[in-house]
């Protein structure tokens, strides 16, 4: 019998043990790589379709983002409105969306649905239409979002921050402006969807309580295209180009009261080793509501309601990033602090209880990413599209529960000197 009188013991996340459940890989007739992941009770499935068709892809500003958006707007054979009806028949989420990388298709369902939703899919994106009438609906959208969106310092400060640190003609730097917008045609649309939206760029994930007899449903219908020889891409290469000038006071709204704060600077790409040991040393500083920033600048000065700072590991380049805003009256002293706060990183060891409690918190973070198919193919993904395998997942486990003091104090020493840093403040 249960004896209730004693309590369970307390186990932290330090002393658990950690292992990706592994990720089968199937070859679709056509060779595009099927990754699926079967776990779980519940009678969910998530399919992925990910295309190299992000804005590192695009030759037109704002073309990745807009074919994206306007996939599911109406096919040869369906209007938006007859396309979204098919998905919400049975419950289902469809979701599109691009980034710097790549473009991503997500499908969300009861499993027992799936059959009848894959189709749908093909057609979303093997045949969109494009019309001229959801395009320039879409347009007039994205007009007044960025009209409105230029009026508030964060986005203009992420803007900017991003073409500091990248260069204004980098893929990661470049921004959009209205009259980009206004360029794009249906031409512009077609080639792009033409161009990337093929067998040989994609991969798909699949993830959740399936069976045989899905894996041969997908099969059956993203596998017959064939890729033809001609389809071959270069890889796309393009150097970054930072400014040279650090320092940057921006003002945006004269009337307003508060200053959108960024320093940032190049940082190393994820394959290096030193990107874990420099995760927890970020994490100290400014990675979690506990970290140092949060505690001296929010809960000691009150300057700001949170402050966080964060890695931007995209494929081919990395940013390391502090952002908050504060009152426009402290918004120097805020960036002082900032300063200080490294320099203290730098200059002095992390006691030995705040590296185990911030250990023990990056690992409960990843004991929650363990738990469900959905958040582990998560983490296989970002390996996959990363070049990476489970070995760099368990390189990673230990050095999160090795890393010493002195480790975090060399990473803080290399990576936080602030005079690396663009220091950008919009008002």
């Amino acid at each position: 019998m249960l004896d209730r009188t004693t309590p369970p013991l307390i186990k932290d996340p330090i002393d658990f043990g950690y292992t990706l459940p592994p990720c089968e890989t199937h070859i679709l007739d056509n060779g595009i790589p099927l990754y699926a992941l079967n776990l779980g009770a519940q009678e969910v499935v998530q399919v992925e379709w990910i295309f190299e068709a992000g804005i590192w892809q695009e030759s037109k500003t704002g073309v990745a983002q807009t074919t994206a958006a306007l996939l599911k707007n109406g096919t040869a054979s369906r209007t938006a409105a007859r396309i979204n009806e098919a998905i919400e028949k049975y419950g289902a989420t469809l979701k599109i969306s691009a980034n710097n990388d790549f473009a991503v298709i997500t499908l969300s369902t009861l499993s027992k649905h799936l059959h009848h939703l894959l189709p749908v899919v093909v057609e979303v994106i093997r045949e969109p239409s494009f019309s001229r009438e959801e395009l320039d609906i879409y347009k007039q959208n994205a007009v007044q979002r960025l009209k409105v969106n230029l009026l508030r310092g964060d986005f203009v400060s992420n803007r900017y921050i991003d073409a500091f640190v990248f260069g204004r003609q980098h893929p990661y730097g470049k921004y959009t402006e209205l009259e980009d917008i206004e360029a794009l045609t249906r031409e512009d649309l077609v080639r792009f969807h033409r161009d990337w939206y093929t067998p040989d760029n994609c991969r798909i994930f699949l993830s959740g309580n399936f069976t045989g007899a899905h894996l041969n449903n997908i099969q059956q219908l993203f596998g017959r295209d064939r890729v033809q020889a001609t389809a071959v891409k270069e890889p796309r290469t393009y150097q970054t180009a930072p400014a040279g000038d650090r320092l940057h006071r921006i003002v945006n709204d004269p009337a307003g009261v508060q200053g959108a704060i960024r320093m940032a600077r190049p940082f190393i790409e994820r394959t290096h080793p030193d990107f874990a040991p420099a995760l927890v040393m970020n994490t100290i500083f400014g990675g979690y509501f506990g970290s140092r920033l949060m505690s001296n600048i929010r809960e000691e000065k009150g300057y700001t309601y949170g402050i966080y700072s964060q890695f931007y590991a995209y494929r081919n380049a990395s940013m390391l990033l502090v952002a908050t805003e504060a009152g426009k009256e402290v918004s120097e002293a805020t960036v002082e602090e900032i300063i200080r706060e490294a320099g203290h990183l730098r200059d002095q060891p992390v006691p030995e209880g705040e590296l185990i409690l911030v250990k023990n918190y990056i690992l409960g973070n990843l004991l929650g990413d363990l738990d469900g198919a959905f958040s582990i193919m998560a983490r296989w993904k970002t390996l996959i599209l990363n070049g990476l395998t489970a070995d760099h997942f368990d390189s990673n486990i230990r050095t999160y529960k090795e890393v010493t003091s002195e480790t975090i104090q060399d990473m803080a020493r290399k990576y936080l000197d602030t005079e690396d840093f663009y220091n950008l403040i919009v008002y």
